[in-house]
């Protein structure tokens, strides 16, 4: 806590702010979710496996139990120690803190805390069956067959655009023809903005905030015409600057290019992350792209890297995975006709696909494709204490030209999750990742909290002003639902 930003944070106990919405409506359902998923996988186990019975029913108990202190309001406990350092860093800072109660403590500190208390349920777990499961991944895969038709469209630009880089002398998507470097720089930079901006608003499927999304909603919010409806709505953006650094790397001649994502969420957004690393690599503004995920289940949707393992294996054989009505391992609807099997794909579409495993597969065994896990993603608190908690790592980032952070939670932490005013320079927000860092940072984030800085003069004011943007009411409104966004660039080693 001593190396927070010093700014009030956002509290469960302000009825004005998303957390308030949060502790009292999204955590209770989230773990419902959890409940539930384990109570279907426990239906399934066979009889004679009394041990791994046994435990699933204790685990759905313990949840219960967790629900019930979320509802009503009791204090949070200490954190079982499953063997890993960083339970005794939550239990420290849970001291100090009082104990909170959950409707009266820091959002940010709250809301880890909780997804740390449920991974102990399964890190503790005595069977290996429990140890190695992942409440949420059943939830993340079927978003992601949901995702379907942007998959589809995404795949086949992808692999033109791919076509074009290779059969082009310059290694360059440009049109044919365009030979005048002016030119071909602006084309080069038009396509990094697409590309960023769909790896941006890829992250508009969060799990943890869209419990309750449908096949419909999520078509809404994917594919070439949603992002096109949603340019008007980045508030700021850095893209060019970020695309110039990378370019002017490029263009030195520099032997080594490496590009680092932060990542976010599974399923959809973690393709539209590939997309861009894939990108990256295939026009050298990058020679290594490094994918930091986390290393336990986390809000729901986080990337695990079991994740990217089992996105590849469903892109392996998209036919399968897209043509079966049910997740391979979950029967529950069999023989039920409430709507219809999906559509077959046809030979193209799931050619297109398969271009897409195949590449990434051969960038991933290159080594050109890194998953770095790190621990320090799932710690309490912001980023701000990351030179002070996890040294190592940020002299491992120094050595990166560019560190996308993807999605709310990580700008959340970037920020300190702290109420500065909206107009706050973003260099200033993140603190030491800021100037003099040695690390250019480049958030990519859809805005669903109430933290929010590097606005112009005027613009939160205006936003609040709109439909449902919170007007008077003192709850900045507007940055909860996902539709508007921030792409903020800081150049740590200028």
């Amino acid at each position: 806590m001593e190396y927070d930003p010093k700014v009030p944070t956002y509290q469960t106990s302000d009825p004005t702010s998303f957390a308030h919405k949060s502790a009292r409506e999204r955590w209770p359902a989230i773990i419902t979710g959890a409940i539930d998923d384990v109570h279907r996988t426990v239906s399934k186990l066979p009889d004679s496996d009394k041990d791994a019975l046994a435990e699933g029913k204790s685990i759905i108990s313990t949840l219960g139990s967790l629900k019930y202190e979320l509802q009503h309001n009791r204090k949070l406990s200490p954190i079982p120690d499953d063997g890993y350092p960083d339970v005794e860093g939550y239990n420290q800072e849970l001291a100090a803190r009082g104990p909170p109660t959950w409707h009266n403590v820091e959002w940010l500190f709250a809301e880890c805390y909780l997804y740390r208390r449920v991974a102990t349920l399964f890190s503790t777990a005595q069977t290996r069956f429990w140890r190695d499961y992942d409440p949420f991944y059943r939830q993340k895969m079927e978003t992601f067959k949901s995702s379907r038709p942007a998959v589809l469209e995404l795949a086949a630009e992808y692999r033109a655009i791919m076509a074009r880089i290779q059969s082009s002398k310059a290694h360059a998507p440009v049109a044919a023809g365009v030979t005048d470097a002016r030119q071909i720089e602006d084309a080069e930079r038009l396509l990094f903005v697409e590309m960023a901006e769909i790896c941006l608003w890829g992250n508009a499927t969060d799990l943890s905030l869209l419990t309750s999304l449908t096949y419909e909603d999520i078509q809404k919010l994917q594919g070439s015409g949603a992002r096109k409806e949603a340019e008007k709505n980045v508030l700021v953006n850095d893209l060019g600057r970020a695309f110039q650094v990378l370019h002017a790397a490029h263009r030195a001649g520099k032997g080594r290019r490496r590009v680092d994502i932060v990542l976010d969420n599974a399923g959809f957004e973690l393709f539209v992350d590939l997309v861009l690393a894939g990108y990256l690599l295939a026009t050298g503004l990058a020679t290594e792209v490094v994918l930091h995920p986390k290393d336990i289940p986390w809000f729901v949707s986080d990337v695990v890297p079991k994740d990217f393992q089992a996105l590849l294996q469903a892109m392996a054989d998209p036919k399968a995975f897209y043509e079966k009505k049910n997740n391979p391992d979950d029967d529950d609807n069999a023989g039920k006709t409430s709507s219809p099997p999906p559509a077959p794909l046809s030979d193209e579409e799931a050619a297109n696909i398969q271009f897409l495993f195949d590449h990434w597969s051969h960038l991933h065994s290159e080594g050109k494709l890194i998953l770095r896990p790190n621990r320090f993603w799932t710690h309490a608190g912001s980023f701000w204490r990351m030179p002070h908690v996890a040294p190592g790592l940020v002299e491992d980032l120094k050595e990166s030209e560019l560190v996308i952070f993807k999605g709310d939670l990580n700008y959340r932490k970037l920020t300190g999750d702290a109420a500065w005013p909206a107009t706050t320079p973003f260099t200033e927000a993140i603190g030491p990742l800021g100037p003099s860092s040695g690390i250019r940072v480049l958030a990519l984030r859809t805005c669903k909290a109430d933290v929010v800085v590097g606005l112009p003069e005027g613009k939160d004011e205006e936003t609040r002003g709109m439909e449902g943007g919170g007007g008077d009411s003192g709850a900045r409104m507007w940055a909860w639902s996902g539709k508007w966004a921030v792409v903020q660039f800081s150049d740590g080693k200028a």
